[in-house]
């Protein structure tokens, strides 16, 4: 079965789940009420949206040039970059740190790129013990599922069904608040950050001018992860490079703000190797720059801008399509309207371009994405391509003949409504599903009420 074919499958059956829709919703307006709130602390937020969104473009328009600073700096200070092009180099790449540290236990904080590669799975294959620290992902983890949504990866789930993995996973009881559940994790899970060899985290920013990383958290399961086990890998895309530190202080404020709804996030760090002269912290200090079709998108170069996204999540929330069919209906590591260009653009416009389709180019992504990015017109472009390609089916070729034969000519237009009404059915019968009403046709045209009314041609 196709990628587009599980896409449909999947969304004939979320289509028809109004609870998930429900929970999905809820979330959307207490991050939209959230969101207006915390977007106040700018005293200019058009400025400050375009300044973020001049940073990302002059870094996609010099990416190669702050990816060798980055290196560059963070040798300089002790550290150590690797360079994967694939997911499967990042993950042979990690498995050979963990044979070389003789590792038996790993912990892992909040990442979406190490959702992307796998990463789970792969150590966990290996025979490796891997814990999920962060609460939302140590949820998800237990149900073993893909997160839902970028920031908030269990907002599709009950209270009760959350209850009932913490009772089965931790002996929880089935009866806690929610500040309880993050008790009961964090008192299980604080044992294992003393005894991890190896800490593994994603990182939200990469600091060219200084070869530092950026980390924003809620939880401080991020810092205990980087913090006690001898060996902290960061694994990273390359499209998270910021030129200075001084820009940290703007993207640090606007993901929080677009992200959580927070002014700012509860735990900010900005971290390197360990100095010499500093007696804490990891003694090996490694940086994995991933490609994994990156720079596919950066060789577009209509729609590069789409790696200025900092994962923010917002335009999730008020895309019709993603509160309708949820996050896992995608099928996808990246989901919602940026998902919906980023994946064709990296992994095949052949294989993926179904998800340029399931948008209704509304534009709301593109009112609230923090950095401007012109997520709707991308999706367009990406539909203009895969034209060009030639990867649109036979039918929508016969579709897109039949339509232009008929707008062409005045005797089709006016021929029957039952004619018209058969011809759509047939051509479009497959696209517009089992579970709406098929729209019709109105029984005379436009032209055929104009002669009647006012007579002429």
């Amino acid at each position: 079965m196709s990628a587009e074919q599980k896409f449909h499958q999947a969304v004939k059956t979320t289509i028809k789940n109004t609870e998930l829709q429900a929970r999905t919703m809820a979330a959307a307006m207490k991050h939209q009420h959230a969101m207006n709130s915390a977007i106040k602390q700018f005293a200019n937020l058009d400025l400050a949206r375009n300044r973020a969104k001049y940073i990302k473009w002059r870094v996609n328009e010099n990416l190669d040039k702050y990816l060798i600073d980055f290196e560059a700096n963070l040798m300089r200070k002790g550290g150590k970059v690797i360079w994967a092009d694939t997911a499967q180099t990042a993950l042979n790449e990690i498995e050979q740190i963990i044979k070389k540290n003789q590792a038996k236990q790993i912990v892992k904080s909040k990442s979406s790129i190490c959702n992307e590669i796998g990463l789970n799975e792969f150590i966990r294959s290996k025979g490796y013990q891997l814990f999920e620290t962060d609460l939302g992902d140590f949820i998800i983890d237990g149900f073993n599922e893909k997160p839902f949504h970028t920031v908030l990866p269990a907002v599709h789930k009950s209270k009760q069904e959350i209850n009932n993995l913490l009772n089965q996973k931790i002996s929880s009881s089935l009866d806690i608040e929610a500040h309880e559940m993050m008790g009961d994790v964090r008192e299980y899970m604080r044992s294992n950050f003393f005894k991890a060899d190896i800490g593994i985290t994603g990182a939200n920013f990469l600091i060219a001018e200084n070869g530092m990383a950026c980390i924003t958290e809620n939880e401080g399961n991020v810092r205990l992860t980087s913090t006690f086990a001898k060996t902290h890998i960061i694994v990273a895309g390359i499209d998270k490079m910021l030129p200075t530190l001084q820009d940290v202080d703007l993207f640090f404020s606007l993901l929080g703000s677009y992200g959580t709804g927070q002014k700012l996030t509860t735990y900010n760090s900005i971290i390197g190797p360990k100095n010499s002269d500093e007696h804490d912290g990891p003694s090996e200090f490694i940086v994995i720059l991933v490609d994994n079709g990156r720079s596919n998108i950066l060789a577009s170069h209509d729609q590069r801008e789409a790696l200025s996204c900092i994962k923010c999540g917002a335009c999730h929330f008020v895309c019709p399509v993603f509160t309708n069919i949820g996050g896992h209906a995608y099928g996808s590591n990246y989901t919602g309207p940026i998902g919906a260009i980023t994946e064709p653009l990296a992994h095949g416009l052949k294989e993926n371009i179904h998800l340029s389709n399931a948008s209704t180019s509304c534009g709301k992504c593109n009112d609230v994405c923090p950095v401007k990015i012109e997520i709707s017109n991308h999706i367009i472009r990406n539909r203009r391509d895969a034209v060009n390609l030639g990867v649109e089916s036979t039918s929508e070729k016969l579709a897109w003949y039949t339509w232009t034969k008929a707008m062409l000519s005045r005797k089709n237009l006016n021929r029957s409504a039952s004619l018209k009404n058969f011809t759509f059915k047939q051509l479009y019968k497959n696209n517009w599903g089992t579970e709406r009403e098929f729209p019709k046709i109105e029984e005379k045209s436009f032209n055929q009420l104009w002669r009647e009314k006012f007579g002429g041609v």
